[in-house]
């Protein structure tokens, strides 16, 4: 190799090192069409601080100490295993516990600016990110845990409890630094031999007692069926009863109803053959009282008669001779009596001869079958 190749090569070499010198100075001091994807945000930087927090695009800059950094804003998986918690009540249990962290995105980047200075590991490094929360993980694993009993830990709708209180608690661990805590989940919980030979036991025995209960009251239930079907049996029999005693009594209401009736009627009748009665009666006094007035009506001048007869005796002998004397016939004989005396008549008949006494002397009769003597 000649002199003239060797100054050849030590100009390309100066220049060579003379553009790094360049490079460097000016990759201190500026940054070319640096491109920052949907999935992340960019911050700049100017002199050491930041100087603006951008979203997705192509960014260049010349300026002293002109800086862009990348942080990605997709979702860093984490899952951390715990297997020997304590509960409250001194018992052991396993638990893993998995979700997803969020750095702050562009609509965080007050936020983002503010605790870039403490927190800018967790930004730009995955890795740090996901051991910070995995540490923070475990941290409210123990709070959420040593805060419940065993039952109240890992038994039933008792999980979603732990759950939400494990999410809590990481968030808000999580929320001093600036991260987004989703999508917690329990996907298992560790049991050692022991503690789960004792479970199964709580199990079985709970499973038992559950048995026992269905059983006592399937018991009660068929017994309360049976007295349903007694009380059932009995009710009709006595509706039946009831309602044969409410047809009696309507019946013997009815009979009731219908002897007043025919009481009534004989009441009425009786009434109206008692008022037939008083009006007979009544009519037949009036008529007696009609017949004595009538009588006396008739026999009053009888009476009026006798009281004069009976005042004047004299009278009542002029009259009787009066009588006498008009009774006589043509055909009668006159026959004369002592005074103060009456005549004896005999009617003469078949086989009887009359008698005549004129001077009060009696001739003997002849006798005869029959005799007839008129006053």
């Amino acid at each position: 190799m000649n002199r003239e190749s060797l100054r050849r090569l030590g100009t390309v070499a100066a220049v060579i090192v003379g553009l790094l010198i360049v490079f460097s100075i000016l990759s201190q001091h500026a940054y070319f069409l640096s491109r920052v994807d949907q999935q992340e945000v960019g911050v700049r930087f100017r002199g050491g601080s930041i100087y603006e927090i951008v979203g997705p695009g192509v960014y260049s800059d010349v300026a002293l100490f002109a800086e862009i950094k990348m942080v990605s804003s997709e979702a860093i998986s984490f899952s951390v295993e715990d297997v020997e918690v304590i509960t409250r009540d001194q018992q052991r249990v396993g638990l893993k516990v998995s979700g997803d962290a969020f750095r702050p995105g562009i609509a965080q980047a007050e936020m983002l600016r503010e605790l870039w200075a403490s927190y800018q590991g967790l930004y730009l490094s995955d890795d740090a990110l996901r051991f910070r929360v995995n540490d923070l993980a475990l941290q409210a694993m123990k709070s959420c845990v040593g805060d419940r009993t065993f039952t109240e830990s890992v038994i039933g709708a008792s999980r979603d409890v732990l759950l939400q209180c494990i999410d809590e608690r990481l968030s808000l661990l999580a929320g001093n630094l600036g991260l987004d805590i989703r999508n917690v989940a329990i996907p298992n919980v560790i049991l050692s031999e022991e503690v789960q030979a004792s479970l199964d036991a709580i199990t079985k025995s709970r499973l038992d007692t559950e048995l026992a209960q269905q059983d006592a009251i399937k018991a009660r239930e068929q017994a309360a069926a049976d007295q349903a079907r007694e009380e059932g049996a009995v009710r009709v029999t006595l509706a039946r009863q009831q309602e044969e005693v409410r047809q009696r009594t309507t019946l013997a209401e009815l009979e009731r109803q219908r002897l007043e009736a025919q009481r009534s009627v004989i009441e009425a009748e009786k009434s109206n053959d008692l008022l037939a009665a008083q009006r007979d009666l009544e009519i037949n006094a009036a008529r007696a009282e009609a017949a004595v007035a009538a009588a006396r009506a008739a026999l009053a001048e009888d009476l009026v008669l006798a009281e004069v007869y009976a005042d004047n005796p004299a009278y009542a002998y002029l009259q009787a001779l009066v009588t006498n004397a008009s009774a006589l016939r043509e055909t009668d004989k006159i026959i004369f009596t002592p005074e103060g005396t009456s005549p004896t008549i005999v009617v003469p008949g078949p086989g009887i001869y009359p008698t005549i006494s004129a001077d009060g002397q009696s001739v003997a009769p002849v006798p005869a079958p029959a005799e007839v003597e008129a006053p």
